[in-house]
């Protein structure tokens, strides 16, 4: 019988550091699908609801959620700063941490331009990003399923998927193939630096210097080797960015 059907308590308050070996659940396992199941669920019902509110509350909410994650990441370096476990691979580098600042100048920026280019970037780039980190989550193999920081995983992606949800239910923005250059620009303007960050720290900010085990990058990089599979990443990027202006496209055509 697997450990996650009977869960503890015991290492609830514990980082990966200081939980034994093999109490964590395998990459789509039960216990991950669920889990990915039930985060996706409950972000659609809640998108559902909010957007059946008046329109006075949904913008309120709107800045809430931005302002909710960088309470929620400051929380969570407290919570490893009180654990001696804060480290320098617990920056705000990834992806799905840079959301917090799209979405904070999204919101926050008076400006009409601002919030056109980071509404875009927030649906284009931080959505899918956020839902392959649920579907190639590298926490599991090191957390139980009841562990804060295996939960606020879940929750966090949850969030960044349902801010860009919400702008699109509402009609915020219109995403248009003709605004990729916001993007690729984006992409220009952190990746490099990133890259940077992590060749001198040796760290894995946006996994340019080693793939997610049983992920696509990982699966590139065992015919392309490494560095080599960054190549594939870029186009896998592309080609995720083109798909889903394809479909906007598409579903514009359409109506």
């Amino acid at each position: 019988m697997e450990r996650w059907l009977f869960p503890s308590m015991e290492f609830f308050w514990k980082q990966q550091d200081d939980i034994p070996a093999g109490m964590g659940y395998p990459l789509f396992g039960i216990a991950h699908i669920l889990s990915v199941g039930i985060t996706l669920f409950l972000t659609w019902v809640i998108s559902c609801f909010i957007i059946r509110l008046e329109d006075r509350k949904q913008r309120v909410i709107l800045k809430i959620i931005p302002v909710l994650m960088l309470g929620m990441e400051v929380f969570k370096d407290l919570f490893l700063i009180s654990v001696h476990r804060f480290g320098i691979g617990y920056l705000p580098l990834h992806i799905c941490s840079i959301g917090i600042f799209v979405f904070l100048f999204r919101e926050w920026l008076p400006w009409r331009w601002a919030k056109e280019v980071f509404g875009e970037i927030a649906f284009i780039i931080i959505m899918p990003a956020s839902i392959a980190a649920l579907m190639f989550a590298d926490w599991t193999i090191y957390y139980p399923v009841l562990n804060f920081m295996n939960i606020y995983s879940y929750v966090w992606h949850g969030l960044l998927i349902l801010y860009p949800i919400l702008l699109i239910k509402r009609k915020e923005i219109n995403p248009s193939i003709r605004h990729i250059h916001y993007c690729l620009l984006f992409l220009c303007v952190v990746v490099p630096p990133i890259y940077a960050f992590d060749k001198h720290f040796e760290c894995n900010y946006f996994f340019v210097n080693w793939p997610v085990p049983n992920s696509p990058l990982s699966w590139m990089a065992s015919f392309m080797g490494t560095p080599g599979y960054l190549l594939g990443y870029a186009g896998l990027t592309i080609a995720v960015i083109l798909i889903l202006y394809l479909g906007v496209e598409l579903k514009r055509i359409t109506r």
